[in-house]
């Protein structure tokens, strides 16, 4: 076997020959450029020309004698040891012929390349039983680059040969019963993509923490994307979603802007001791996405190819270089733990009781740990660690995985989803909080803490070990039930987990819950962002500063949680209640005061539909439509329906559907259902008159209850009366469905009191209910419930 192959005449058949990394990159580029994907050529040493370097003056059996005699358990044997073997291979000089072949495939790179004199490149590792299926070594060898010049490509590349000895690397191989003298090690040389004056990250063809796979995830930030990998910046993420971006609509379904702090960048050198620093970013730069909204589908489009080529979840690097403008792919190696969970099991972790917050970030893992926290300020500290602790961290690299395994969590200052702290946390089934700024400061070391990052994209750090509890549901098991369950959903980044539990879609999405989560900001001063205070207009332009303006924040935000819902729930139905705030909950949003009144009962006041045909409201009303417009029509997403709450009368509902179609969103077209809130006594006393404007009822049986009996819900001085079966609330309710059920419109209902109260559910179903919407965490216990009740009698 040749010494050298060209990256063009290689694929993943040659793994054996030049390792997962090498033999990924060669696939890709011999199969996938005419596809568009962008993938730096050059060339990869072979495993053979490995060993042959290996088998001078004895130097593999010297190896061999001093891992095979090594306690890996040993923390600092295996640093000495380690340390020991890099030395050997690196003084062992290259056989002629290798250096040859070398120096003649350099030779022709330069011979392609229109300037020459200002070329660099990438020497990366590949080892042979790198990036398999069951097995992901990925970050554990050594990468250089902006390597120039032949001599400082050789010297590379003895560093690579001997990065197959790293700390980290024996400990793995040990762990996972890999023979040390069985895997072999390629170099690959790439001309380099600049992406330290660009940006770069990483992607992913499944949701990291759901395996929701119907998006792509993509993560970038500036400069190099070791930065990313290393956890040393919170970076941007986006999710694309899949079907809309292969019919070519608009996909992108979540855009977050990460702090990016900092970006890693050339200080000089073209040499494997070429420096590398971190610069501060501008506070300007920050508050932007890194990359556009083209540049995130394009990526998301390769993404698609590269997943389809391969037939599996991927895992991708990716740069943007400064210089050309264009975007590479650097490395695609198969995502190794989400795409192996059985997906015929569900397991949810659930705390059952709650403690101080000490710190907050990006929750990674949907688990739940709990132990004494051990905060360690660089990895020379390894050895104070003892199984069960918690590992608190600045960040993590390869060199920390020794003691990972045995941790009960991680916990980081820096990083997002794709660093390498949550990539060893997701392998390794444990819990991690990365990107909390200040865990290390504010943890105090020998404590007890619990780390729940069972409640959605933010993971907590809790004082004490608190109870929680494992949860496993067989989805493959789930009997019949004489009604659909569908879900109350009003968190976007939950999503995607709650669409694993059984359901029928969602019964309810509060845009008042995206609204506040997302927005955070008074729709009116958005609006009137020009005439507002500086200092109320400073901040806001903080909170908008990703996006072309303040009212396209709202619009495409909004868009964003009702997409990321509908496209976790389809094809199922998401109903999708406009926004149902009272005027005092306005009023607690940024600049809220100055544009809402002070109500004696704004329970009763203004809220629902009545704001929407206001003209102090009908402007935000129009931006809420715009927002359900784009997720509709141009998204795709037509599962989303919408409905309409607290109509106090006919007239005043036909209002609401007119200034609906008026912003595009008409009853009928492009499959559009328009159903109300069926919670006010008149609602259920004309059922017929607004069953001729609308499509449907979902009930809200706290505010019937609320109305028919004349209590007040947030009172504790009558809480005890508040009961939704109370006989004269069962009446209305009665009316209501049985006018939807004789018109064969929808009925449903949204409540608390299905899951509350078990008979309630059995009477609703016994009267002819279509569907029950409960929330997430009571949903299968209602379900197990449900399929033992008998269905009824056709009405």
């Amino acid at each position: 076997m040749s010494n050298i192959l060209w990256f063009h005449e290689i694929g993943m058949g040659d793994l054996p020959q030049v390792g997962g990394k090498n033999a990924s990159l060669g696939e890709m580029v011999s199969n996938l450029a005419a596809a568009g994907v962008r993938v730096p050529g050059g060339f990869a040493t072979t495993a053979d020309a490995y060993r042959a370097f290996l088998a001078h003056d004895g130097l593999a059996a010297r190896i061999h004698r001093a891992v095979q005699a090594l306690d890996i358990e040993d923390v600092a044997a295996l640093a000495r040891v380690g340390a020991e073997v890099r030395r050997w291979i690196e003084d062992q000089p290259f056989p002629r012929e290798l250096e040859d072949d070398i120096r003649e495939a350099y030779a022709t790179l330069l011979a392609d390349d229109p300037d020459p004199d200002a070329v660099t490149w990438a020497v990366r590792s590949s080892a042979t039983a790198e990036d398999l299926p069951d097995a992901s070594f990925a970050g554990q060898q050594e990468t250089f680059l902006n390597i120039g010049g032949v001599q400082n490509i050789l010297h590379a590349i003895a560093r690579v040969f001997a990065s197959l000895y790293n700390d980290r690397a024996i400990a793995y191989r040990a762990h996972h019963g890999f023979a040390h003298h069985d895997v072999a090690l390629s170099a690959g040389v790439q001309r380099m993509v600049r992406s330290d004056v660009g940006a770069s990250g990483v992607m992913f063809t499944v949701d990291t923490e759901s395996g929701f796979d119907d998006a792509v995830f993509v993560t970038s930030s500036y400069g190099l994307g070791e930065a990313v990998v290393q956890g040393a910046v919170n970076p941007d993420e986006f999710y694309v979603y899949k079907p809309a971006l292969r019919a070519g609509r608009p996909a992108i379904l979540k855009r977050q802007a990460g702090e990016k702090a900092v970006a890693m960048r050339y200080t000089g050198g073209r040499s494997v001791d070429a420096s590398t620093a971190f610069e501060d970013v501008s506070v300007a730069d920050r508050r932007r996405l890194s990359i556009t909204d083209e540049e995130v589908e394009q990526l998301a489009r390769h993404a698609l190819v590269i997943e389809e080529h391969y037939g599996r979840a991927m895992d991708i690097e990716w740069a943007r270089d400064g210089v050309d403008g264009q975007l590479y792919i650097l490395q695609g190696r198969p995502e190794t733990v989400v795409s192996r969970t059985d997906g015929a099991v569900m397991r949810r972790f659930v705390l059952r009781e709650r403690g101080e917050v000490l710190a907050t970030g990006r929750a990674i893992g949907q688990r739940i740990g709990a132990g004494s926290v051990r905060v360690l300020r660089d990895v020379g500290q390894m050895d104070q660690f003892r199984p069960g602790d918690v590992l608190v961290a600045d960040m993590t690299d390869p060199d920390w995985e020794p003691i990972m395994k045995r941790a009960a969590a991680i916990v980081t200052d820096r990083g997002g989803r794709t660093c390498h702290a949550a990539i060893i946390a997701r392998e390794l089934g444990i819990p991690a909080v990365v990107g909390t700024g200040d865990a290390t400061r504010t943890l105090t070391d020998g404590s007890d803490v619990t780390v729940s990052c069972a409640e959605g994209d933010d993971g907590h750090v809790y004082q004490g070990r608190l109870t929680f509890v494992e949860e496993e549901t067989r989805l493959d098991a789930m009997p019949e039930i004489p009604v659909d369950l569908m879900m109350n959903v009003g968190t976007p980044d939950q999503a995607f987990a709650f669409a694993k539990l059984p359901n029928r879609g969602v019964g309810l999405a509060r845009l008042e819950f995206i609204i506040n989560r997302q927005i955070g900001i008074h729709p009116r001063a958005l609006l009137e962002h020009d005439t507002l205070p500086a200092g109320l207009r400073a901040q806001i332009d903080e909170r908008v500063a990703a996006y072309p303006s303040p009212r396209d924040y709202f619009v495409q935000r909004v868009a964003e949680g009702i997409s990321m819902i509908a496209a976790a729930f389809a094809p199922h139905p998401v109903i999708v209640r406009m926004s149902d705030f009272k005027s005092n909950e306005y009023a607690n949003l940024l600049g809220g005061e100055a544009y809402e009144p002070d109500e004696e009962n704004p329970m009763l006041g203004w809220r629902g539909a009545s704001r929407y045909v206001s003209g102090d409201f009908r402007s935000c009303f129009d931006m809420e439509c715009a927002a359900l417009k784009h997720v509709r029509d141009r998204m795709g997403l037509t599962n989303v329906k919408i409905m309409v709450p607290f109509v106090r009368t006919v007239a005043e509902g036909q209002a609401v559907v007119d200034l609906l179609a008026e912003n595009g969103l008409r009853r009928g077209e492009n499959g559009l259902e328009v159903v109300m809130m069926c919670e006010i006594p008149s609602n259920a006393l004309l059922a017929d008159e607004f069953l001729d404007v609308f499509d449907g009822f979902s009930i809200g049986s706290n505010d019937m209850t609320q109305l028919v009996l004349g209590l007040d819900r947030d009172s504790s001085l009558i809480a005890s009366t508040f009961d939704e079966r109370n006989p004269a609330v069962l009446a209305v309710l009665g009316m209501a469905i049985d006018a939807c059920v004789r018109r064969g419109k929808y009925i449903g209902i949204c409540g608390q009191g299905p899951s509350d109260h078990p008979d309630l559910a059995e009477w609703l179903v016994d009267r002819g209910i279509q569907s029950m919407s409960l929330n997430p965490d009571t949903i299968v216990e209602t379900w197990m419930r449900l399929s033992r009740h008998p269905v009824p009698a056709a009405r």
